[in-house]
């Protein structure tokens, strides 16, 4: 008889621990993040052709709003995001008593603000940066190259989102 109690004490306490859980993130506030609404209903981007992040963006917003052609007047489009400056950086911070390179810093960071095509600012020119970190060993130099490359992909990945956080929050004025 005693053995029968124990698991159905565990269970109950299992299934009151997952209740608990839920009931506080649910009291925190806590949402799964959904689709961004945009306060407009087109969009320049520039520079055209523009970077990676540029043409990111142009993707990501193409099912939200309508994104305006280059050869399109600027006129055309309600908000105007400008891309002004995207950079790339691979720095060496660590080698080992021979001099060897066993650590880079991969940084990438892009300068934008939105304006209407009058020329009202919406959003002030802003500077995102991110930096990753990672170690090197030139006996592995295809694997670290291609680790590179994902690092660099993911951390544009990273500021496409938060740069559509923050065109999210633009509230147009009549």
């Amino acid at each position: 008889m005693p053995q029968h109690s124990i698991p159905t004490r565990r269970c109950i306490s299992q299934t009151l621990l997952a209740a608990l859980s839920l009931s506080a993130l649910t009291a925190c506030g806590f949402k799964l993040r959904g689709s961004q609404s945009y306060a407009f209903s087109s969009i320049a981007i520039t520079p055209h052709p523009g970077g990676a992040i540029a043409k990111d963006l142009r993707r990501a917003l193409g099912g939200a709003v309508q994104v305006v052609p280059p050869d399109a007047p600027l006129a055309q489009a309600q908000v105007v995001l400008n891309v002004a400056q995207e950079q790339r950086d691979k720095v060496v911070v660590g080698t080992n008593a021979s001099g060897q390179v066993r650590e880079f810093q991969l940084r990438l960071s892009v300068q934008f603000g939105l304006t209407t095509p009058a020329g009202k600012e919406l959003l002030p020119s802003d500077r995102l940066a991110l930096q990753r970190d990672f170690s090197y060993n030139e006996s592995y130099a295809l694997a670290k190259e291609t680790e590179e490359a994902l690092l660099y992909r993911d951390m544009q990945t990273d500021i496409v989102q938060q740069i559509l956080r923050r065109l999210a929050t633009v509230r147009l004025n009549p």
